[in-house]
């Protein structure tokens, strides 16, 4: 019996202590360490994403836009739980609600792909269409919306897009509109982070970027970091990667990291002070 008791307690002190490093380096904000780990893991996902896409012999360009209503489902529901609406929990916060909607994406693709096999209907569709029902659910819990703060930062968004899109004339990389989709949703993060940081008393999470504006005191160096960083990994893509497939998933997961963080900060910010 005190064998058994110590064993027991044994394991309950193990759960504890993985509890309390879980709660300490992954559930109490972002820090250098479980950005690394999380870092890994994209890597680890987006290598296995390579293999399905090359199995099933698909291009990932083609997801970009169907996969949008997944990222409005992620982001959302980030967003009611930001906002008190819906209950903090492990599975409806960041990195817990996108591998959750990340999972919920890749069966619809293979949904999408066994209707098309049977009838011919475009995958892409069936995609589209589960991530919208899926999304429009987060919607209909949001009880209301500040759309003076959604015009703000459109029309940041809009005119840096414009701009971007007009230099592309100098500006071969941006030529391909795959390409300036991509660095459009990053202008969009740096917009809504602008706003939300600069005027209204918001705080930027990531380890990188708040560190960056604890250094000038404002978020505006957003704009030059994202054209910065987001053109240059681009480049890359672009000059050394011949494989499409391989191209293609390096530009979803880039357009992906620039928009769900949008999302999630244009919705957090409208709901909250709404």
């Amino acid at each position: 019996m005190k064998i058994i008791k110590s064993l027991l307690c044994v394991e309950m002190t193990i759960e504890i202590a993985i509890l309390d490093f879980l709660q300490n380096y992954f559930f109490s904000g972002y820090t250098i360490f479980n950005t690394i780990v999380y870092g890994i893991i994209l890597v680890i996902f987006v290598y296995l994403i390579i293999k399905m896409f090359e199995y099933y012999d698909l291009n990932p360009i083609n997801l970009i836009f169907p996969l949008i209503p997944f990222i409005f489902l992620g982001s959302g529901t980030r967003a009611l739980v930001d906002n008190g609406i819906y209950p903090y929990s492990w599975f409806l916060i960041t990195p817990g609600i996108y591998f959750i909607v990340g999972g919920i994406a890749i069966l619809s693709i293979f949904i999408g792909l066994f209707i098309q096999r049977r009838t011919n209907f475009d995958y892409k569709y069936t995609i589209f269409i589960i991530g919208t029902v899926l999304a429009i659910i987060n919607f209909i819990n949001i009880p209301s919306i500040n759309l003076i703060a959604i015009s703000q930062i459109s029309i940041i968004w809009i005119v840096l897009t414009l701009i971007i899109a007009i230099s592309s004339k100098y500006w071969s990389l941006y030529k391909d509109k795959i390409n300036l989709s991509i660095l459009s949703a990053h202008l969009f993060d740096a917009s809504t982070t602008f706003i939300a940081v600069d005027f209204f008393g918001y705080w930027e999470q990531h380890v990188i970027p708040n560190s960056i504006y604890n250094l000038s005191g404002t978020a505006i160096t957003m704009f030059p970091l994202k054209i910065i960083v987001i053109s240059f990994v681009l480049y890359l893509i672009d000059k050394y990667i011949d494989d499409d497939i391989i191209s293609g998933t390096l530009k979803l997961t880039v357009f992906i990291l620039g928009l769900a963080p949008g999302v999630r900060n244009i919705l957090s910010l409208a709901i909250g002070i709404s």
